[in-house]
């Protein structure tokens, strides 16, 4: 019994999967004879509402577009029906320039199944229809949310019918969108009629024949047949070689149509790939005179840096050199400071008198030139007076800024002031003092 059951269980799934092949290759044969259709009516005629080619199609492509659609778990646990316009709606939302927006936004299109239509209408005029098929099979997320297994979207048979629509957007559309067919809730039903054809084959029109030959009573009777059925086997052939040669046709025109699509993108895409080389050459040849400029500049700033180094070891040699040859022995530069610290002490009580005399020596010979240098009445009221200028200057504290005065030169700051002091007009050379005749001892 357990047998039994498997192998019923296992007939209806066989069952169920070839209902849905066959459901899905239905769908899918008869849009492409409805896609064949309207290309053949739009050589001749305008296709609009009322064209029953179009029609058709729109109601084959509101069954592919909800075969299979997941219904929506309303607050009460019911599973509603919903329409095909809800998953466009989200899975076209990112394709640039859609017309979404625009779909929602109509007033006199209040249902889901309305908004559908109207949006097949606008993207057929808009000829992009097979653009947002194709973005909305690419968001697969959502597709699968939407579709349960088996639907025609989630099959390889979706991508037959984005290629087959783009023969469409060879054709102009016109519509008008505020009709009252829009609003229909009943889902629309294809009309199989104009694909369905009987097409008898060689075999049987010859036994026809017989049959007829058979059946015939006179000469007469049965040559009237005969050529009944010669013409209307030659007006057989005549119409399967003309529905191959509009087969033939509406193919050309849809390889074309391809064709051009597919040349547009390559033109493109050569013309993109030759912008970007161009570009990366141009970087190329930057990069290397940037590299060439900058090696040339670091060459330069390590010749100058060598200059600099030279230049320097050069200064730091002749400062040593000045400064060696300058320095003066330690014998002269005690004799300095002792005559130093006399021209200063002079200075300072007065007996130095720079506009009476401008050197010692001149001194010592007007000393000993002049006639009271003899008379030792003035010679002791001189001595008093040195005496009491130095009773004064006794008196008196050094300040300050005497003390700094009385240095001695043994020290590098003392020989600084001391070669100042020689550029001086209101003091004699030390050396001169101390070479004067007028001090040397008799």
């Amino acid at each position: 019994m357990a047998s039994v059951n498997l192998g019923l269980n296992l007939s209806r799934r066989n069952g169920a999967s070839r209902n849905a092949a066959v459901e899905r290759k239905n769908l899918i044969t008869v849009c492409r004879f409805s896609v064949k259709t309207l290309i053949d009516r739009s050589c001749y005629d305008t296709i609009d509402d009322s064209s029953p080619e179009f029609l058709n199609f729109v109601s084959i492509l509101e069954q592919i577009l909800s075969h299979r659609l997941k219904g929506q778990i309303t607050w009460f646990g019911y599973e509603s029906l919903r329409s095909f316009w809800d998953y466009m709606r989200v899975a076209c939302s990112r394709v640039p320039h859609n017309c979404i927006s625009s779909i929602e936004s109509m007033e006199n299109v209040g249902s889901s199944r309305a908004k559908g239509r109207a949006w097949i209408r606008v993207t057929l005029m808009e000829k992009r229809l097979s653009e947002y098929i194709l973005a909305a099979l690419r968001d697969f997320k959502t597709t699968r949310r939407f579709y349960e297994d088996g639907a025609i979207v989630l099959g390889e048979e979706a991508n037959l019918l984005a290629d087959m629509l783009i023969g469409l957007n060879a054709i102009d559309f016109s519509f008008c969108l505020k009709g009252e067919g829009l609003n229909g809730n009943c889902p629309a039903v294809i009309d199989y009629t104009p694909y369905l054809k009987f097409m008898q084959s060689s075999d049987s029109i010859s036994s026809d024949e017989e049959e007829l030959r058979t059946l015939g009573s006179s000469g007469s009777e049965s040559s009237t047949p005969e050529n009944i059925m010669d013409e209307s086997s030659w007006y057989n052939k005549c119409k399967r070689v003309e529905q191959k040669y509009r087969l033939a046709l509406e193919q050309k025109c849809y390889l074309e149509e391809l064709v051009r699509l597919r040349e547009a993108q390559l033109s493109e895409s050569v013309s993109h790939n030759k912008a970007l080389l161009q570009r990366l050459e141009d970087t190329d040849v930057n990069h290397k005179l940037e590299k060439e400029q900058l090696e040339y500049i670091v060459l330069e700033l390590q010749d100058q840096l060598t200059v600099l180094k030279n230049h320097d070891l050069r200064s730091r040699q002749e400062l040593t050199a000045h400064l060696t040859n300058q320095w003066p022995s330690p014998g002269v530069l005690d004799t300095n400071a002792v005559a130093l610290d006399t021209m200063l002490y002079r200075k300072h009580t007065g007996q130095w008198e720079e506009k009476s005399f401008h050197s010692l020596e001149q001194l010592s010979a007007d000393t000993s030139l002049s006639p009271s240098s003899s008379d030792p009445a003035r010679l002791q009221d001189s001595d008093g007076k040195l005496k009491g200028s130095n009773t004064q200057s006794e008196g008196k504290e050094d300040t300050p800024s005497l003390l700094g005065l009385c240095g001695s030169l043994t020290s590098v700051a003392s020989y600084k002031s001391l070669t100042s002091l020689k550029s001086s007009e209101c003091l004699a050379s030390p050396t001169t003092e101390m070479t004067s005749p007028g001090l040397t001892p008799s």
